[in-house]
């Protein structure tokens, strides 16, 4: 019986958008790696009757329920006792995860107040799922055909409670394994991808290839079921040889996080050091690299030039080209480059300068008009760009300026 899942997610904080479900894309990735297929997300508030009426019909639709929240000390935590209800069960005081709880509070120093002790309150004849990450146990049981996971809100306890926990009790639903590769695009867009690939994605039935549109590029995922992890891996290899023949060098990885990180790693390979100078971007390049770490191995710093006066005092641009042709042309993205490697003892340095909007700048340049630069060992390399899509904000102008200059970097690093 191959088992179908909807993940449930209870709290009014997620329908007001005051918080991201998620723990929603974080369960459905580990659930697939069970080889469970999950069909339906749902979000529902912290009232009981709206509760009970998702349960309902999530029990219509799926065989496995795993719901995430409602599990604390507070009057609208009902999660429990409304799945309880559901499945006829009654709430049972467990006094192991009283003196769980009791003993997180004295290790945190911190005073328990006598309401965290309703989190010791469980459905009858359940497993107990520890949480060693924060106060509300979570519980997991079948019953009626169902089977019921009950995680906490919090990601930071929901993620590992589930790899830990609850990933053992469901694994004796697992018919097999579900694996995925996501190869990353830039150079094309989604409808460009589609477009190649279209009649090959409708013949593909396991294997599965589909495209996603992320900021500024895009991704193809290959996804495969089969009994082992082994033999899904088998499935997807001879479907990614494929793609990455007919894109070439428009993939630039597969499972990587970003450009940043392709980079850093081509780099770090190398033994190389990385710099920048960013204008129009102001500091997204160095940002998206420290983000990841162990990135002070290679970036060696940047430098935010977002005033004509910092890239001729600080950068060395020269003054009369910037007084001649403004901030935002190619020889000037040049010198940002050079000066950036030279200041900042580096042996790569990209740059920026554009216009990112909402506005032409006051030489009448365009909203979009972008010069990226590359500064290597053997040679400096400028590309113009025009970033002003229909609608496009000054925020994509910027994350695809910067997707640009990282992308210069990467293929400069993978001739070798």
């Amino acid at each position: 019986m191959s088992h179908t899942v909807e993940i449930l997610c209870v709290g009014t904080e997620l329908l007001l958008g005051n918080i991201v479900n998620s723990n929603a894309q974080a369960l459905s990735r580990e659930l697939s790696g069970l080889g469970l297929n999950v069909l339906y997300h749902s979000v529902v508030g912290d009232n009981p009757g709206r509760l009970k009426a998702a349960v309902d019909q999530a029990r219509k639709r799926a065989d496995v329920i795993v719901t995430t929240g409602g599990l604390g000390p507070t009057c609208d935590d009902l999660t429990k006792q409304t799945l309880a209800e559901c499945f006829g069960k009654k709430l049972v005081f467990h006094p192991e995860c009283a003196q769980a709880i009791e003993a997180y509070f004295k290790r945190m120093g911190r005073e328990m107040t006598e309401n965290n002790l309703s989190q010791a309150y469980l459905p009858e004849d359940c497993s107990i799922l520890d949480n060693a990450w924060g106060t509300a146990p979570g519980c997991a049981f079948q019953s009626g055909g169902a089977y019921v996971v009950m995680l906490p809100g919090p990601p930071r306890e929901c993620l590992p409670m589930f790899k830990e926990r609850a990933a053992p009790w469901l694994a004796r639903l697992s018919e097999g394994v579900i694996r995925s590769r996501t190869l990353r695009v830039f150079g094309s867009t989604e409808s460009g991808v589609e477009a190649i690939f279209r009649d090959r994605m409708n013949q593909l039935t396991n294997p599965t290839l589909a495209p996603y549109a992320k900021e500024g590029e895009v991704e193809l995922r290959i996804t495969a079921k089969a009994d082992t992890a082994q033999a899904a891996d088998a499935l997807i290899a001879p479907v990614e040889a494929e793609v990455r023949s007919v894109l070439g060098d428009l993939v630039y990885g597969a499972d990587v996080s970003g450009l940043e990180q392709v980079v850093l790693e081509l780099a770090r390979a190398r033994g190389l050091t990385l710099g920048t100078a960013e204008s129009c971007t102001g500091g997204l390049i160095a940002k998206r690299l420290t983000d990841i770490p162990g990135s002070a191995c290679v970036f060696k710093g940047g430098v935010v030039s977002y005033h004509c006066e910092v890239k001729a005092g600080v950068l060395g641009v020269d003054q009369a080209l910037l007084d001649e042709k403004g901030a935002v042309c190619a020889e000037v993205a040049e010198e940002m480059a050079l000066g950036a490697k030279k200041a900042l003892g580096c042996d790569l340095a990209v740059a920026v300068t554009g216009v990112a909007g909402p506005d032409p700048d006051e030489r009448g340049n365009p909203v979009g008009l972008v010069y990226t630069a590359l500064a290597a060992p053997d040679g400096t390399w400028v590309k113009k760009l025009d970033l002003a899509a229909p609608g496009a904000r000054r925020d994509r102008i910027r994350t695809l300026a910067a997707n640009h200059a990282l992308d210069m970097a990467r293929r400069w690093l993978e001739k070798g």
